[in-house]
């Protein structure tokens, strides 16, 4: 199973992700940090990921090698994240056949209706048991 994890900006989303990840489903699975700019993959790759890859390309082509991907809703709406996910990136995350699995933060625009006002580490860890759910 091949977990692809998307972030940007400082990657702090991205590395929460992964350290609750590793957490719940240790060492064997692979985890790949994809980060829209090199600060991000880094911040990621010291939280656990596997390996890590950063920018448009390296996101375009491993979408596509996925199983699955996590991430906030904004890595699925072009020039989310201040503008650092291209519209290449969010077409090749939207149309990977991966399972997403997402987080409704409410930014980039984005207001996802019937989503709940809750902190940001119980959404994650609801994430990680949706994933540890989706790979039964």
């Amino acid at each position: 199973m091949r977990i692809a994890v998307v972030d940007g900006q400082g990657g702090g989303i991205g590395k929460c992700i992964i350290e609750k990840l590793r957490q719940s489903l240790g060492q064997e699975i692979e985890i790949i940090a994809l980060g829209t700019n090199a600060l991000a993959t880094s911040a990621m790759l010291r939280s656990g990921a596997s390996e890590g890859a950063s920018g448009e390309n390296a996101i375009v082509v491993n979408s596509f090698k996925a199983d699955i991907i996590v991430g906030s809703v904004g890595i699925i709406a072009a020039s989310s994240m201040m503008g650092e996910l291209t519209p290449a990136m969010a077409r090749a995350i939207a149309e990977s056949p991966a399972q997403k699995i997402l987080i409704p933060l409410n930014r980039c625009g984005l207001l996802v209706v019937g989503s709940k006002s809750i902190a940001l580490p119980q959404y994650i860890d609801e994430l990680v048991e949706t994933v540890k759910a989706y790979m039964v």
